[in-house]
């Protein structure tokens, strides 16, 4: 069979949607290492495996600097993705691509704590317990167009709507007591039990433990209603809530 007989086959695109994390240098950089190797020390392993984005717009870093830095990050376990807050022009083809259009998020993650100083042998105690992160964030407003809310901790309930252009990641269940018309990531950290719960369905897409669908794969017959989503196997269900 010649070539111009055979049936061309059709390149399949598909689009994905990461939580990155940005980390933004400061002068004197040795001091900015110091003061992540401190926060790592109290967070083992929290960047293993996350994409990190580095924003460099509050330095001046020759190409070789900026190659230096990632190198040191790498050491840290810290794989950069992209770079911004530069020129283009000064990243070099073995530098990680540059990046624009990113939109900020709001990341429920504590800063690390100082130690605790060590008692007077007639002042010695029990210690005290080790703060705890919440296990759930409440949100009692909507979540505008263009706000992004992250909780990787546990599940997230909002009071409002979630406007369209709007998300909502939880490392747990997502409950919306008013419309959903934006996305609702739930399960973030690999949690295929989560589910998505909402008083009224128009999202843009709903995505459980990395499966998702689209406003396109959503039926018709469930929209502006009550409904809940999860996971079974690799397959998301959507059903309504009565």
């Amino acid at each position: 069979m010649s070539d111009q007989a055979r049936p061309r086959k059709s390149m399949r695109f598909r689009g994905r949607s990461y939580m990155a994390f940005v980390l933004t240098p400061e002068a004197p950089i040795f001091e900015w290492l110091s003061d992540l190797d401190a926060w790592i020390a109290t967070s083992a392993g929290f960047f293993v495996g996350k994409p990190v984005v580095l924003d460099l717009s509050a330095v001046a870093l020759s190409t070789s600097a900026i190659s230096h830095l990632i190198g040191e990050l790498q050491i840290r376990d810290i794989r950069v993705m992209g770079i911004e807050g530069v020129e283009p022009s000064e990243l070099g083809p073995e530098l990680p691509p540059f990046l624009k259009g990113g939109r900020s998020a709001t990341l429920s993650v504590s800063e690390p704590q100082e130690p605790a100083k060590a008692p007077e042998p007639e002042a010695a105690s029990a210690p005290a317990p080790a703060p705890q992160e919440p296990a759930s964030l409440l949100i009692e407003s909507t979540v505008r167009s263009g706000q992004s809310v992250v909780f990787p901790h546990g599940d997230v309930t909002v009071l409002g709507s979630v406007a369209s252009g709007a998300e909502v990641i939880a490392g747990g269940s997502i409950h919306v007591y008013g419309t959903l018309r934006g996305r609702a990531m739930a399960g973030s950290n690999g949690n295929p039990s989560a589910r998505i719960f909402c008083n009224k369905v128009d999202a843009e897409l709903l995505a459980i433990d990395g499966f998702y669908r689209t406003a396109e794969d959503i039926e018709s017959s469930l929209r502006s209603r009550p409904v809940q989503a999860w996971l079974k196997g690799d397959v998301m269900f959507i059903a309504p809530l009565n």
